[in-house]
């Protein structure tokens, strides 16, 4: 009998949490339709066991809300879990789903808590069954096409600026880029795609993504003006309040494919994305959506409706996630610059070969986390 197979029988009881937040400012302000990001921020979360087995993961990428989160994960979700058996995945996830409960603030929150704390359960149970998670949830590849996120707006940058961008993406290794647009006029955003594309070759992935940016009316505008540069989706082309119809409508109206599901915080608001066949592709996000156990719900919900599956960012959570399944996208990165931490706190990072990513072969999520780095960003 092997170690794993003993640790299996005996369990794997949970003793405490600790929670590292860290922020890193970034060169220079990223600015997408509606939003701008100075910082990159998130959580370390640590969960010790009775076996010594320790899961580590970092998830999340919001300062504002980070206090609140450690909050709700050392008064409200530690106290429930701690004494489970980190094998009882299901069990422990619904221990923690009361954090969600309270009406009078951001289910959000609870979810982001929930995500934290779920993924470092999964990296125990990797760890103690010495297996990739990504392998242990289906396996179906070890190895990703992978895109970066780009084309923010930038004070004084030309268009000949986002084509030389689009060329050192590719050139760094990337398959692809997702593309920001909606903080523009269509036809100015369209200028900038078409732009991208003439640069780098109809065989480079360009996504787009207006972040809610568009009204239903600019979104059909806009898709109309970059009908012939071979876009493999849209991403949130309109304004939330009425989001679900306006992507139907764009998706029948424009007939290039709609990807959403990043701003929904459980599988509930992704299946009615389905439901109303508004999207294509669902990039649900795991830090964002109470963790890999909801994730996972979303996946097996979409084979249903015949929904491609991607993730909004979080490259050191989704890869396992998206190469676990045979009805995945690509791995969404950013330039070093945008996420310092995925190139500088991931000390076993695999480089970037003909547009794919090779996944850590190490046991749970594979990551080796920079001791440096935690200790020089960590918000005191």
């Amino acid at each position: 009998m092997t170690a794993s197979t003993t640790i299996g029988h005996r369990g794997l009881k949970i003793e405490r949490i600790e929670c590292i937040p860290l922020s890193m400012p970034l060169p220079r302000t990223y600015r997408g339709s509606n939003y701008f990001m100075t910082h990159r921020c998130t959580i370390v979360t640590r969960l010790f066991t009775s076996e010594g087995i320790v899961g580590e993961v970092y998830n999340g990428d919001e300062f504002e809300t980070q206090a609140e989160v450690l909050k709700i994960i050392n008064e409200e979700i530690a106290p429930k879990i701690i004494g489970m058996d980190a094998f009882n995945t299901e069990g422990c996830w619904r221990a923690m789903l009361p954090a969600t409960y309270n009406i009078l603030r951001d289910r959000k929150l609870g979810t982001c808590a929930m995500a934290c704390v779920d993924s470092a359960i999964w990296d125990a149970v990797g760890k103690a069954l010495d297996v990739p998670l990504y392998k242990l949830w289906g396996g179906f590849t070890d190895t990703l096409p992978i895109v970066c996120i780009a084309g923010y707006y930038e004070e004084g940058k030309t268009l000949a600026d986002f084509g030389r961008e689009m060329e050192q993406i590719r050139d760094a290794g990337f398959a692809g880029c997702k593309f920001k647009v909606g903080g523009r006029t269509p036809q100015e955003d369209a200028d900038r795609v078409r732009t991208a594309r003439a640069a780098v070759g109809d065989d480079f992935v360009l996504t787009i993504d207006a972040n809610q940016g568009y009204s239903l009316r600019q979104a059909v505008d806009f898709s109309r003006r970059v009908a012939d540069q071979n876009i493999r989706w849209f991403e949130e082309p309109v304004r939330w309040f009425n989001d679900r119809i306006d992507m139907a409508s764009v998706r029948n109206m424009t007939g290039i494919p709609v990807c959403a599901g990043q701003s929904e915080i459980g599988r509930a608001g992704c299946r009615d994305l389905m439901m109303a066949g508004a999207i294509d592709v669902c990039n649900f996000d795991a830090s964002w959506g109470a963790g890999p156990t909801e994730w996972r719900r979303v996946a097996g919900t979409a084979t249903a409706f015949g929904v491609e599956m991607g993730h909004h960012e979080e490259p050191q959570i989704s890869a396992h996630l998206l190469a676990s399944i045979a009805h995945s996208t690509y791995l969404e990165t950013f330039h070093p610059d945008r996420d310092p931490l995925f190139y500088t706190l991931v000390a076993n990072r695999s480089p970037f070969v003909n547009g794919q990513y090779k996944l850590p072969e190490g046991a749970g999520f594979g990551l080796v986390l920079d001791e440096a780095v935690i200790a020089k960003h960590r918000v005191q």
